[in-house]
């Protein structure tokens, strides 16, 4: 089947395109917020002496801050009001999902519709304002302890600094977790994956600068710096091409009595299961995970100070073997978690039952679930690999050849999923102008011919 990507392409009527104003209208609106908040990456937290703090970001740098300043397309860096960008909403959505998932009182009010999903999205909410608060008041306590050669980070340390702080990063944090809704609504695509993905390609140019100026510099060949142009093309084309990847489990429902005494034929259908369920949390997870510890020893120093936390430092460097392998570990760990909450084989095979669909040779009920389980667990393993292979890339790329950025991993994932996404809308969209035209005119022809 081919792609939205292939059948925009193929299809593509810049004529068609000119004349459905709601979808330039929608384009636009997007362009539009992602601006603000890309001006919003430059506005500085008050207090903070912007020198001293680069400064010591340069110095501390690395693990899960370099991370959430990559989603951040470098607020963090220069600890502006969106320093914390999304990732308070985001850390609560997947909460409210694995909560979703275990307690039954949420699981009802998920099913209830509309009004269940309501209450969801408005507890999740709550509990964004809530992660943002603790983390805003911990990064101001952290902030007033920081000091460089040059002085300390923070001018006027004290309470109306630390309030401060609290109200202008989660007033951040609520404005961006509005404008993503407001995108999603009005604009194209999901509006937080769009933010992130603006925040990420953000740091696009000056990543290419840097691999230029090393080949100016002699350290890159030009033959060295075409074979890394096309492995980055190789990666992107395997991405797409695994994240399009399904498995088709066949489903087939038997001859029906429609009423009135007809009969609707029998038919073949298809369960798609992707090969990537999880997406990209696994490796949000796990770099979480990983990285959090390490920071803590870094920010307190405790690392450097010499015995087993500076050995257990750097052995958790980025390159060492026991970096990787529990790095590797845990993204296979949170692939099969992620696509055991996401996709229940037991409620698939009671909703093909209740449908009078069954897959062939496979009785319905516990073993169509037991089969569904079996296919999904190795297709899973077959993901999880794949997520392995492209977030332990950019490492290797970094430990052996000095690559100044993250090729591959978390960053390149979502940047190629936005776009599929994004062109997935624009395409619908299109298509669904392209029926309102045809609808009109089959109007106003019936019309015509009325009056004649």
């Amino acid at each position: 089947m081919a792609s939205a990507i292939e059948q925009l392409a193929k299809n593509a009527n810049w004529g068609v395109f000119s004349k459905a104003t709601e979808l330039k209208k929608r384009i636009l609106f997007t362009l539009g917020a992602i601006l603000v908040y890309r001006l919003g990456t430059y506005i500085p937290v008050p207090g903070i002496d912007p020198s001293v703090w680069e400064d010591i970001y340069n110095q501390k740098g690395g693990g899960i801050l370099d991370m959430f300043n990559m989603f951040s397309g470098g607020a963090l860096q220069r600890m502006t009001i969106f320093a914390l960008n999304i990732m308070p909403y985001i850390s609560a959505s997947i909460i409210m999902q694995l909560a979703t998932a275990m307690s039954p009182k949420l699981e009802a009010l998920k099913k209830e519709g509309e009004s269940g999903r309501t209450k969801i999205n408005q507890f999740t909410r709550y509990f964004t304002v809530l992660l943002a608060g603790i983390q805003a008041y911990g990064l101001a306590v952290g902030l007033e302890s920081m000091q460089s050669s040059m002085g300390s980070a923070v001018i006027d340390p004290g309470f109306f600094f630390r309030a401060s702080t609290v109200i202008t990063i989660v007033g951040g944090t609520i404005f961006l977790m509005w404008l993503g809704e407001q995108i999603t609504q009005r604009g194209i695509g999901n509006g937080i994956s769009l933010i992130i993905f603006a925040g990420i390609v953000a740091g696009l140019p000056r990543a290419l600068g840097s691999v230029l100026e090393l080949g100016r510099q002699g350290q890159f060949n030009p033959i060295e710096m075409l074979a890394l142009a096309a492995m980055v093309v190789g990666v992107i084309a395997f991405i797409v091409f695994i994240e399009r990847a399904q498995r088709r489990v066949v489903v087939q429902y038997p001859k029906r009595q429609t009423g009135a005494g007809q009969m609707s034929m029998a038919q073949q259908n298809h369960l798609p299961l992707k090969l990537n369920t999880s997406g990209v949390i696994p490796p949000i997870f796990a770099s979480s995970l990983l990285f959090l510890p390490l920071t803590i020893l870094n920010f307190t120093g405790a690392g450097g100070q010499g015995g087993i936390l500076s050995q257990f430092t750097a052995l958790l460097a980025h390159g060492q073997p026991l970096y990787m392998f529990m790095y590797g570990g845990l993204i296979v760990f949170f692939a099969f978690f992620y696509t055991a909450i996401v996709f229940n084989p037991q409620e698939n095979a009671e909703m093909l039952r209740k449908y009078g669909g069954f897959v062939p040779g496979i009785r319905p009920g516990k073993n169509t679930a037991d089969y569904l389980d079996y296919v999904l667990t190795r297709i899973t393993l077959l993901g999880a690999g794949y997520l392995v292979f492209i977030c332990l890339l950019p490492e290797i790329m970094i430990a052996h050849y000095s690559i100044p950025f993250y090729f591959g991993g978390t960053s390149l994932l979502i940047a190629v999923s936005v776009t599929m996404d994004t062109v997935a809308q624009v395409h619908s969209h299109l298509i669904a102008h392209q029926y309102e035209g045809l609808i009109k005119k089959a109007k106003l022809k019936g019309t015509r011919e009325g009056r004649r």
